[in-house]
């Protein structure tokens, strides 16, 4: 080998290589990152970051990882499809921590996810303190998630569930016949039940609470199923002579009581409307036998410093870390159990001193408030990630590339200064970190800067900078560089004045106690505070609440997520009133970041309503016409337009066992999801397939002479979503692009005013070019004579506000309180605002 060759394989040593990288939209692009450093990889949203970091090389290192496991074992894994790419060298082993919610069970806590429970476990099963004569039990006993140690009566779940005569007949003034029976089902098949009633000679006619119990509760509770004539459409006197005179009946109906029917539709429905339907009528208790705690007697009698485990899991992270601290040091009082059993004291020392010490990454990353039972899917993205990256800086790997999406989503510019430190401690360690990131306090970081763009979608997919931040100065292409170089400053403008006022007492929900607070109505409104601190409690979850009940909405709308069961979260009641204000709204929305679908089904031409617009034009066209088709023929959803081969999917997927599944195009249709027939009718030349490929810019200028279709077209540009394609399924949107989207909805919709808008963190996933425009469209939102609040922890966007609410000081038990209310600039001059020399940069 040549010297020069020698030199080159020492300098390559410390670089990932990445050539002729095409996934997604990425333009064939070839680029060199350092090892052993802090990478951001930054652009604006949709400009290709995640293409490179996630969907090209961690893609890549699991794939290559996963070639060196057996078959079986591969099975295990969910596997992300091989990317497209040349070649990449100097690739380590890749760990992913992606935002994503943790599964949607209450089984699922942060003790688990910490893998902290595990140990609590051993504590008690080795070292706590026994009743008298009971056997040592396994660390297993003590989880509500084992046989060994649920409790026998609620599984394990904490509640028990049952179908009562208040849950299943909610107005007892209405008769039978006035669907008193709530829980029955709609329809046709709660009509049967009903005529079957009337056969069996019960009053139909007479209100529920006149009925006598026993009839009541035969009908609500029995067993029973008995089969009887149907007389359909008779009145309950020409029922009786019909029966009188066997007369042939409709049919023959089989009985089912309200309860049996809830019951027997829960447990056994693939419908998950028909679950969530049938669930309102079950009510939750906290289970007699284990008084909620979810576990057998035999494990609740065992405790450790007088706490049993469940009290013990109950507690914040900061609590249990004091309490522990002289276990782990092996200052344990004389007079305790374990001091009779020195082996136990060894195991106790070691135990505790192993929590203390995964505890206290915890604490340095503000989780501090948390409690070990709190379950994941009442966590935020962000929370959740921290967690993860606790767990991975304790695990002390070395030569690791840890592939982060946005660790600073949901966190306050304190608590990121403590992510950074956590950053630190794994660089440090000897591992590489790549982190696909928007926060200019991350990226002010970084070692080395992979900047996308220069636009979104086809408008991306280049690298215009890799190298030191420094350099990305000269690059003026770069929509990063104008942002993070301080080359963009705030306009000055005139702060709106409030309308009127939203005024809330004695709110009380988590760690909010008693709080008064005042919302000021016609502007826009921001409200901050440390991560944990209350904010979204009291503006997602209160304010939510009580405007819903004052406007008579019912609950707020939430899109059909994942399949209701048992396993959820029990609901927390809103204690608080609303005493002014209420005449100043007149609807609430909530624009979250929940999926606009789940399906890919689903997308945004549907979502929004403009497909259905476009599908009016095709039925419109002369060739339409001959043929007879209506807007319905244009729909991938239905069997006389759709291609049969894929049902209107455009791919098939084929299953390749320890290999990744496979989605090809389908077929037949060739990915185009409609048949060869409905495909033949074309408008300006272009079929319904094509119209679907196009992106918002191009079918903008597509159909710029179709008002009702450039108008919500128009807006979705105006919210920088104009790279999206049209039939762009919903399962490939982030949350900050679904956000987006629902906001561009209610932008297109004729506005009167009188609207309250409540967001919650709506530039998670959004450059600071991208924040630009959502902060545009708000205002737009405001001037048109309705009132914007938002949760937020980008302090440019607070900054650009009429209004900051500051709640805090701390998280968990430390917050919770109003520590400065007012104009941005009063909120920044605040003492006591954890908030203010934040919010101060960004006014100066």
């Amino acid at each position: 080998m040549k010297a020069s060759d020698t030199s080159k394989t020492h300098a390559d040593h410390g670089r990932v290589r990445v050539r002729g990288a095409r996934e997604h939209n990425l333009k064939n692009v070839s680029v060199e990152l350092p090892r052993d450093a802090l990478v951001v990889f930054t652009g604006v949203s949709g400009s290709g970051k995640s293409s490179l970091a996630f969907g090209t090389l961690y893609a890549e290192a699991q794939r290559r990882y996963l070639e060196s496991v057996s078959p079986y074992a591969r099975r295990l894994f969910h596997q992300m499809p091989v990317p497209e790419v040349d070649e990449i060298d100097g690739l380590p082993p890749a760990v992913a921590l992606q935002q994503q919610r943790g599964t949607p069970t209450a089984r699922s806590s942060v003790g688990s996810v910490s893998t902290l429970s595990n140990s609590l476990r051993m504590l008690y099963s080795r070292a706590g303190d026994y009743p008298p004569g009971q056997p040592l039990l396994y660390a297993e006993s003590f989880s509500p998630n084992t046989a060994e140690g649920a409790c026998p009566q609620c599984s394990g779940l904490g509640r028990v569930y049952e179908a009562t005569e208040a849950s299943m007949v909610p107005d007892d003034t209405l008769t039978i016949r006035e669907r008193a029976v709530a829980a029955w089902p709609p329809a046709w098949h709660g009509q049967n039940l009903r005529d079957i009633l009337v056969t069996m000679g019960y009053d139909v006619d007479t209100p529920w609470r006149d009925l006598p119990k026993k009839d009541r509760d035969w009908i609500l509770f029995t067993d029973e199923t008995p089969t009887v004539p149907v007389y359909a459409g008779l009145t309950p006197e020409e029922t009786k002579r019909a029966l009188k005179r066997k007369e042939t009946p409709s049919y023959q109906g089989t009985f089912s009581s309200a309860r049996r029917y809830v019951l027997q539709t829960f447990a056994n429905t693939e419908s998950a409307s028909m679950k969530k339907r049938v669930a309102r009528y079950m009510v939750s208790t906290s289970c007699p036998l284990c008084r909620g705690k979810r576990l057998r007697q035999e494990a609740l009698s065992v405790t450790f410093a007088g706490l049993d485990i469940t009290e013990l899991s109950r507690l914040p992270l900061e609590r249990l870390a004091r309490l522990m601290k002289p276990f782990a040091k092996g200052e344990v009082g004389k007079d305790t159990a374990a001091a009779k059993h020195p082996e136990q004291l060894i195991v106790t020392k070691r135990i505790a001193a192993d929590l203390c010490a995964r505890l206290g990454v915890l604490l340095d990353m503000g989780l501090g408030y948390l409690a070990l039972e709190r379950s994941t899917p009442t966590l935020s993205p962000g929370e959740l990630q921290r967690l993860r990256l606790a767990t991975q800086v304790r695990s002390s790997l070395f030569g690791v590339v840890y592939v982060l999406d946005e660790p600073s989503a949901g966190l306050h510019p304190a608590d990121t200064e403590a992510l950074l430190a956590a950053l630190d401690q794994l660089k440090n360690a000897g591992n590489s970190l790549f982190v696909v990131e928007h926060a200019l306090d991350v990226i002010r970081c970084a070692d080395w800067i992979v900047d996308v763009g220069p636009q979104a979608g086809e408008g991306g997919g280049e690298i215009l900078y890799s190298g030191p931040p420094e350099g990305l100065k000269q690059v003026e292409r770069s929509h990063t560089k104008r942002y993070l170089f301080d080359e963009i400053k705030a306009e000055a403008r005139t702060l709106r004045e409030p309308s009127s006022w939203l005024k809330l007492e004695g709110v009380t929900r988590n760690n909010l106690h008693d709080l008064k607070v005042a919302f000021p109505l016609g502007v826009m409104s921001c409200v901050t505070g440390v991560s944990g601190s209350g904010k979204s409690s009291l503006v997602s979850q209160v304010l939510v609440d009580l405007v819903t009940e004052a406007l008579g909405q019912g609950a707020p709308q939430e899109e059909a997520e994942e399949e209701p069961g048992l396993e959820q979260e029990p609901l927390i009641e809103t204690e608080g009133r609303i005493v002014a204000g209420m005449e100043g709204i007149k609807r609430l929305v909530r624009v979250d970041q929940k999926p606009i679908g789940r399906t890919p089904r689903s997308n945004l031409a549907t979502y929004t309503g403009l497909f259905d617009q476009v599908r009016k034009l095709f039925a419109a066209t002369p060739s339409a016409k001959k043929k007879r088709y209506d807007a319905g023929r244009f729909s991938f959803n239905v069997a006389k337009g759709r291609c049969e081969h894929c049902a209107g999917e455009g791919f098939v997927m084929v299953e390749l066992l320890f290999l990744p599944s496979v989605y090809a195009p389908c077929p037949t249709c060739e990915g185009a999801r409609y048949n060869a027939d409905t495909l033949k009718i074309t408008y300006k030349e272009k079929n319904i397939a094509d119209v679907l490929g196009m992106t918002v810019d191009e079918a903008h200028a597509f159909f710029e002479d179709q008002e009702p279709v450039a108008r919500p077209l128009q807006v979705l540009r105006e919210v920088g979503l104009g790279y999206l394609r049209l039939g762009q399924s919903a399962t490939e949107l982030s949350g900050g692009e679904a956000q987006r989207i629902k906001l561009a909805t209610e932008l297109q919709r004729a506005t009167r005013g009188g609207a309250l808008y409540v967001l919650d963190e709506p530039t998670t996933g959004l450059h600071p070019l991208d924040t630009d425009r959502l902060v545009a469209q708000l205002n737009r939102l405001v001037d048109a004579g309705n009132t914007v609040i938002m949760v937020e922890h980008t302090m440019r966007v607070a900054a650009a506000c009429d209004w900051v609410i500051d709640v805090g000081p701390g998280a968990g038990e430390a917050g919770g309180t109003i520590v400065a209310s007012g104009p941005p600039q009063t909120v920044a001059s605040s003492r006591t605002s954890r908030t203010a020399s934040y919010l101060a940069r960004y006014l100066r």
